[in-house]
């Protein structure tokens, strides 16, 4: 089953599916910035375009482009900015 995630008043849209990893979400966040939080560890990977994220437990914002990963903690928070549409695919663990 895909199921179709729409947050922040359809600026980050995705796609959720399961596959034999597990759960993950393939999604495009729209130029701005924005707050998630995390209910389980999640491993996010740019896939086109870039953003700048402030980590938790990090005072920096960090820039992450193509191919490049980052992996939030379960129960945490983390902001994202983003200059221009950017895609993302998000593997839940």
């Amino acid at each position: 089953m895909i199921t179709v995630n729409q947050y922040f008043e359809g600026s980050v849209k995705s796609l959720g599916y399961h596959s034999r990893d597990g759960k993950s979400t393939i999604g495009v966040i729209d130029s701005g910035e924005y707050e998630f939080g995390t209910s389980c560890h999640e491993t996010m990977q740019i896939i086109e375009g870039d953003l700048e994220a402030l980590l938790p437990g990090h005072e920096e914002w960090r820039r992450f482009g193509a191919g490049d990963i980052f992996e939030i903690d379960a129960n945490q928070s983390f902001k994202v900015r983003v200059s221009a549409q950017t895609s993302y695919l998000c593997k839940y663990i």
